[in-house]
């Protein structure tokens, strides 16, 4: 399986067994599987705040191969220029679509806001 991007949305499909979670566990299963670290921030805020422990969290997606890539200038760049055409995109989703640009994949998202962006693959 190539590189792909996951969105929080995604790998929280996946913590918590939502529709798509097949989706991203198939992506997780390929050890290619990468997020932004602002996608990374919003994943151990959400689980944070629903009593989850982070630290078992981390370990099972460590665990699947997963990696953290840094933001760079260049995606906040990106990220600047998308809020110009989708201004309803969050910050963490564009931050998410600059790096899948900057790797050159795609990002898997739950984000049905995301249809037809180059780069996204909406999972339900």
């Amino acid at each position: 399986m190539n590189r792909i991007v996951l969105d929080a949305s995604a790998i929280l499909t996946f913590l918590q067994g939502e529709s798509g979670a097949k989706t991203v566990t198939e992506a997780l299963d390929g050890g290619q599987a990468c997020c932004s670290a602002a996608n990374w921030s919003e994943v151990c805020q959400k689980v944070r705040h629903h009593g989850a422990d982070w630290l078992t969290v981390e370990a099972v997606l460590t665990a699947y191969g997963m990696t953290v890539e840094e933001v760079t200038r260049d995606d906040a760049v990106v990220a600047a220029d998308l809020w110009s055409a989708h201004p309803t995109l969050s910050l963490g989703d564009r931050l998410c679509l600059a790096l899948a640009t900057r790797l050159g994949v795609s990002a898997l998202t739950t984000d049905r806001a995301w249809s037809g962006l180059d780069r996204a693959e909406v999972i339900r």
